[in-house]
């Protein structure tokens, strides 16, 4: 193999004295990052003779994979709901400061709209890699309209939808387009949603099960047909009973189909599910926790009223309510936040901590070939963490976005 120079010109940096999160477990090695990607450095030093030309001391911190966050409605004062002039400034602004949260990467989620929402809102979301600028786009999360009326949560009733004759193009005409469309949450009792279900998987597209009075036959049969995720688990959903445990089910069902895991996001901010609740599905299922904020446009703001899409909510404390009711209506919790709860609560390791909002969104979406872990070759997209999973630095494709500064800020 020829020298280090003749295969790239691009610096190489060694990011030493850390413990890196990797196979599953924090490992005393140095990570090596060239062109936004991470090095093998066996490669490195026997094909290319190379060695670094930067090294970064990092205090003896946690290397983990940056956070992937696939359901956030906005946060400080942007609602992704609403179909604004400055749309594209607002899901910058978040893009952005999310990145103090260790979030590389997110899918923008629009809960139940009218369809002109949809028409304006998603042409003005484009999938792009993150940066400087803020955290990537995968592309879209739609929560709704195709959900139940029983467990509409937040969402405004007079917006839903049923599937009519011509199913999928219902669903075409409702959303506009599915371009830059990453998952749909729809509830799969819902006639005529298992052909919904074939459609969009067949695209590419994730569908999950949410805000749904599914039993958990017609959950398994959505499985069957290609679901492979659960919207906020517990939430908005049938409780769990023993005769029937509905689509809380899943997590031990026999009737999943062979090489094929279902997912499921949790609200980890100690409101939205009990500790105890937390652990259940946890101990059940460990590998397809994924942590989601589920975070709305009060996040990062002072308590008071604020919007989720066409409905006023109000901010008490951590409480998010739909104005004058008692009727959560999504977080203002942050990543980080999410995930230390998540380690306190269950007593989980560090790692599952980390790779459940890491890895396993990355699995969830087909992409930990480029994300959530930091195996050679995939995107350098990475945190460095204390010992208590504060969030010290930020790196897109090994590039410092966001550094705590002294003063704690």
């Amino acid at each position: 193999m020829p020298s280090n120079k003749s295969v790239s010109d691009a610096p190489i940096v060694q990011f030493t004295n850390c413990r890196i999160l990797r196979d599953h477990q924090l490992q005393r090695e140095d990570l090596w990052v060239r062109e936004g990607k991470i090095l093998n450095p066996e490669k490195l030093f026997f094909d290319e003779k190379g060695s670094a030309d930067v090294q970064l001391d990092c205090k003896d911190s946690i290397i983990a994979p940056g956070f992937i966050d696939v359901q956030i409605n906005g946060g400080f004062g942007v609602d992704f709901s609403l179909a604004t002039d400055d749309f594209k400034s607002g899901i910058d602004l978040v893009s952005q400061k999310i990145l103090s949260h260790g979030v590389t990467s997110f899918c923008p989620t629009l809960v139940t709209s009218p369809p002109s929402v949809y028409h304006q809102v998603l042409p003005q979301i484009t999938v792009r890699n993150g940066g400087a600028h803020g955290a990537g786009i995968l592309g879209a999360h739609l929560e709704g309209p195709f959900i139940s009326k029983e467990k509409k949560g937040a969402h405004p009733e007079h917006c839903l939808r049923t599937f009519e004759a011509g199913a999928f193009q219902d669903l075409l005409a409702t959303y506009g387009s599915l371009d830059c469309v990453q998952i749909v949450t729809l509830a799969p009792e819902m006639r005529r949603s298992s052909e919904v279900i074939q459609e969009l998987t067949k695209r590419g597209i994730c569908v999950s099960l949410g805000h749904s009075v599914a039993n958990l036959s017609q959950a398994e049969e959505a499985v069957q047909h290609g679901a492979t995720f659960i919207t906020h688990l517990f939430n908005a959903m049938l409780p769990f009973h023993h005769r029937d445990p509905g689509i809380v089910g899943l997590l031990t069902s026999d009737k999943i189909p062979a090489g094929r895991r279902v997912f499921y996001g949790m609200i980890s901010d100690g409101i939205h599910t009990n500790p105890a609740a937390l652990r259940i599905a946890h101990r059940a299922h460990p590998k397809g926790l994924v942590l989601v904020t589920d975070a709305i446009a009060g996040m990062g703001l002072a308590p008071g009223r604020h919007t989720l899409g066409q409905q006023v909510v109000e901010i008490d404390g951590l409480n998010t309510y739909i104005a004058g009711t008692k009727t959560l209506s999504g977080s203002v919790a942050t990543m980080d936040t999410c995930v230390r709860h998540f380690q306190e609560a269950t007593g989980c390791s560090v790692e599952t901590a980390l790779e459940a909002a890491s890895l396993h969104p990355a699995q969830l979406l087909g992409i930990e070939h480029k994300k959530g872990t930091l195996n050679y070759d995939s995107d350098a997209d990475f945190l460095m963490l204390n010992d208590n999973l504060y969030v010290q630095a930020t790196y897109i494709a090994g590039e410092e976005v966001w550094r705590q500064d002294a003063s704690g800020m």
